[in-house]
């Protein structure tokens, strides 16, 4: 795995738990932004070929 893919992995991981503790906070807007992040992670994931696999978010 090259230092991008494994960057990227983590970055969506590390996201994924900030949004859950922003959903559990009842922090709406750092939910909003949470999952704006998420979405654009995933988004450059698909565009670069790496694949993130199934979420629990």
């Amino acid at each position: 795995m090259d230092a991008f893919t494994a960057g990227i992995l983590q970055r969506i991981r590390t996201t994924e738990s900030d949004l859950i503790r922003a959903r559990e906070s009842g922090d709406d807007f750092l939910v909003d932004v949470e999952q704006a992040e998420l979405e654009d992670l995933r988004r450059l994931a698909a565009e670069y070929g790496v694949e993130v696999g199934a979420t629990s978010v």
